[in-house]
Parts: structure tokens; sequence; C-alpha cells
């Protein structure tokens, strides 16, 4: 290759990498924009919010709907404590339930394994609403009606599934020989399982945990169908409360918003590493 066409394919190579990189950026900023106009509208005044022109700077910051719902009369200190329960509740079980679960369908051999598979994947189909009359007859007769049970076995009928469809393939592109080594040494099935399998699919468990945790937190479905007691809705229903007859303070409700999704954007910026891996891993055998 002469020099005149390696500096050829070395330009035209930069351009290209150029415009993608442009693009990236553009997408980027497109997605992120919402996000940015939640914030800014939550310390904007309500005049503000609907001037014409909108202003992509607020001229007036103000973090009234940050200090009234945080320390003042519309506290959402409640709220927010029935949504980790809730998240954190419903993360938890499906880990312990999922998770050897996963892990047993991965190692042995068990009779309709594929149909188990696909009716979970199917399970993935199904809107929340086709679950909400049998789940609510279910509880209604266990007495578990307008409690934090309900919603969180509610969130596990998803959560569960999608656990187990994440985690088997990566338990399959783990070796069997870490695991008979262990056992050689003393370690039992459960204690390999624990000490050895569960340290090397440390990625594949924070992705599980990291959906899990937001799939409880954004729920609003079983919350509000279960739930008819204001002490125990999650952030996601008490957001009513700002909308009555004497009208809508948007900058508060911007300012709710804004501490709902905080959480969740918070977990996936902090495990993002974990989230990655975990993902690419998973794809690689099914």
């Amino acid at each position: 290759m002469s020099t005149n066409t390696l500096q050829h394919f070395i330009r035209k190579q930069s351009a290209r990498n150029a415009l993608w990189s442009i693009l990236g950026i553009l997408v980027f900023i497109i997605f992120l924009f919402p996000l940015y106009w939640l914030l800014i509208s939550s310390v904007k005044t309500d005049m503000e919010i609907f001037s014409i022109p909108p202003t992509l700077f607020p001229r007036e910051i103000t973090w009234e709907g940050y200090t009234e719902q945080i320390f003042g009369k519309y506290s959402i200190l409640s709220s927010a404590k029935n949504s980790f329960i809730k998240a954190f509740s419903s993360m938890a079980l499906s880990f312990v339930l999922a998770v050897p679960a996963a892990y047993g369908v991965s190692r042995f051999k068990i009779p309709g394994v594929r149909g188990i598979i696909v009716f979970f994947l199917v399970t993935q189909m199904l809107p929340s609403s086709l679950l909400l009359t049998p789940l609510f007859l279910t509880f209604s007769r266990l007495k578990l009606l307008n409690t934090h049970l309900a919603p969180i076995l509610s969130v596990t009928t998803i959560t569960i599934p999608f656990t187990l469809l994440v985690l088997r393939p990566m338990f399959m592109t783990c070796p069997r020989e870490v695991e008979e080594a262990a056992r050689i040494d003393g370690c039992g099935r459960f204690g390999a399982f624990i000490k050895i399998v569960l340290p090397i699919m440390k990625s594949g468990l924070v992705v599980v945990c990291c959906f899990g945790f937001v799939h409880g937190w954004n729920d609003l479905v079983f919350s509000s169908t279960f739930n008819t007691k204001s002490e125990l809705y999650p952030m996601t229903s008490a957001i009513y409360s700002l909308m009555s007859e004497f009208g809508i303070r948007w900058n508060w409700i911007m300012a709710y918003a804004t501490l709902v999704v905080l959480p969740p954007v918070l977990i996936f910026v902090l495990g993002q590493k974990y989230i990655i891996s975990g993902m690419v891993s998973g794809s690689v055998k099914g």
C-alpha cells in the first residue's frame, strides 16, 4: 500500500469516526434532554414554566418544591420509606428464590426444562393488568390487602422470571471444573455454590439486583390496586396528592418527579460497570 493510499485511508477513517462521534453526542443529548428539562423545571416558578418562548435556563431559581416536600407540610418521607420497603423487599425475595432456581436449571438435567424457560418467557410478555384480578382475589382471601406484602409479592411475579432468565445463561458459562475442584477440597455443593460460584457471578447478581430494585421502585399498578390507605402509598402513587381542586403546582410535581427518578439513576450510574459486564456475559450462551 502506497503512502498516499494509506493517508487517504487514515483520513477517511478519521472522518468516519468523527461522524459517528457527532451522531453519538446528538443521540446522547436527545435522550438526556427530558431529564434536563425535568430538573430545570423543578427550580422554576410556575409562571416561568409556562412562559413563551420557553427558557432553557431558569431566570429565577426557587427551591420551594424541594423544601416543602422534604421538610414541609407535604413531606414525602413516608412515601419514600414505603417505596424503599417495597423495592428492597421484592429485590431480596426474587434474589433468594430465583438465584438458586437459575443455578438448578442450568446445572441439573430437569425434565421439561425448555418448557419451563418458555413459560417464564411468556410470563414476561403478559401485561401487569392481566394479573390484577386473580391477585386481588387471592390477596383478599389471604387478608393481605392494604399491607406492604401484597405489592411486594406482586412485583416478584415479574422479577423472579426476569432474574431466572438473565442468570441461567450466566451460570451455564461458569465452568463446572471450578466447582468440582472446590468439592474435592472439602466443600459441599451448597458451599461451592456460595463460596465459589456466586463470587464469580458478581456482575450478573448486580444486574438482577439493580433491575429488581427498579421494578419495585417504579411500580404503580400493583400499589394502587392493592393499597387504598394513603399511608401505604409509595412515591409513584403519592404524586396524585399534588393534584387538587385548587390547581396543580407544576414546579412541585417536577421536583417530586426528580426525587422519584433519583434513586434508580444513582443505582445505574454507580453500578454501570457491573451492569454492562453482566449483560454482556449473559448474552454469550443461552
